[in-house]
């Protein structure tokens, strides 16, 4: 095994970056940084804010190859002018890069060799781009002690600033016991933990129609039965210093966590193995701010705190574009809240200098 200083060396001495057949760009306007001359510079009273995005995809086609897809070329797979472009344009310093999990069926051999291409082709890019990119370890974890050594490979060998995962394994909620060596480990290195949803299939039926409703629905969904397992189950007091980052604005947790404090009133049994009101768990997670307006995002301040939310576009998926003056504009913000949501809190989570 590579010692992570030797492989950065020996990334940095390549000619170019190879992600599935496709170079990293190296055109003269982005050549050094990924950067151009329209790069859009954001500020908060007066003080310039490095913007970080914890939201945003790519997808490796070497990978999704070994798992029988097929992936076509665009700006998700290739870190090309498009990208950066569309970057500098939205006002977005960094991305935080993961991969949607797709992978838990696979048997253990080929989820082996899909997280360790995925994790390597990750380190790449963020070396090549360290000023544009940091990135979250792939981890197989319908395997959850194999999960555990991936995060920590992923983490200590390939400096990845965390996992990211799906919302459960083939229907298994990820605070079952069967999970906690995942949840031990990421506990233990201290590391940020991006929850993304891949849907629930049971709803299908009943989400099929007009409306998009699979996605538009169903994915904050999953992010609330999600957090609300690793509420109620217990996960969260056995692992008291984990760091999770719920996409799409926690889902509905955030909106109706009330509900969830009174139930414990009306079904006080079913909340006896919990060590606090359930709606004081959302000071201890993190979510992105994609809630569309600005009442949203000062809903969500008001119930979690503005130190628990952080910028997220979902790019290159076109679901926000304006997502840096959605901050800018909400009204009832201070100063250091703007800054902590633009990227003070992601630069401390995932340990960006």
């Amino acid at each position: 095994m590579l010692h992570r200083r030797q492989f950065f060396k020996d990334v940095a001495r390549s000619a170019g970056v190879i992600i599935g057949g496709c170079c990293l760009s190296r055109s003269p306007v982005y050549a050094q940084s990924g950067s151009s001359k329209n790069r859009r510079k954001v500020t908060v009273g007066g003080r310039p804010v490095r913007t970080i995005d914890i939201h945003a995809h790519v997808v490796i086609p070497e990978a999704t190859a070994l798992m029988g897809q097929r992936t076509a070329p665009n700006d998700a797979t290739v870190m090309g002018p498009a990208r950066f472009a569309t970057m500098d344009e939205w006002g977005t310093d960094m991305q935080a890069l993961s991969i949607n999990p797709t992978w838990y069926a696979l048997e253990q051999d080929v989820a082996r060799k899909v997280i360790q291409i995925q994790n390597q082709k990750l380190a790449e890019i963020c070396a090549a781009y360290p000023d544009r990119f940091v990135a979250f370890a792939s981890v197989a974890l319908q395997f959850p002690e194999m999960a555990a050594e991936q995060l920590e490979e992923g983490v200590r060998k390939y400096n990845l600033r965390g996992a990211a995962i799906g919302g459960h394994v083939n229907g298994d909620e990820l605070s079952a016991a069967q999970f906690d060596p995942f949840w031990k480990k990421a506990d233990e290195l201290g590391c940020l933990v991006f929850m993304h949803p891949q849907g629930i299939p049971e709803l299908n039926k009943r989400l099929a129609g007009n409306g998009g409703l699979t996605n538009v629905i169903g994915n904050p969904l999953e992010t609330t039965i999600f957090l609300s397992h690793l509420i109620f189950d217990g996960t969260l007091d056995r692992f008291p210093g984990l760091k999770i980052c719920a996409a799409h604005g926690g889902g509905y947790l955030p909106s109706y966590a009330a509900r969830s404090d009174y139930g414990c009133v009306r079904f006080a049994e079913s909340c006896k193995s919990i060590k606090k009101h359930p709606s004081e768990y959302l000071r201890q997670i993190y979510f992105d701010s994609m809630v569309f307006t600005p009442e949203g995002l000062r809903h969500m301040v008001a119930e979690c705190g503005a130190s628990q939310i952080m910028i997220g576009t979902d790019y290159p998926y076109p679901w926000s574009t304006t997502t840096v003056d959605h901050v800018l504009k909400t009204p009832g913000l201070s100063d250091d809240d703007r800054r902590a949501i633009l990227g003070g809190t992601a630069a401390k989570l995932l340990k960006i200098s």
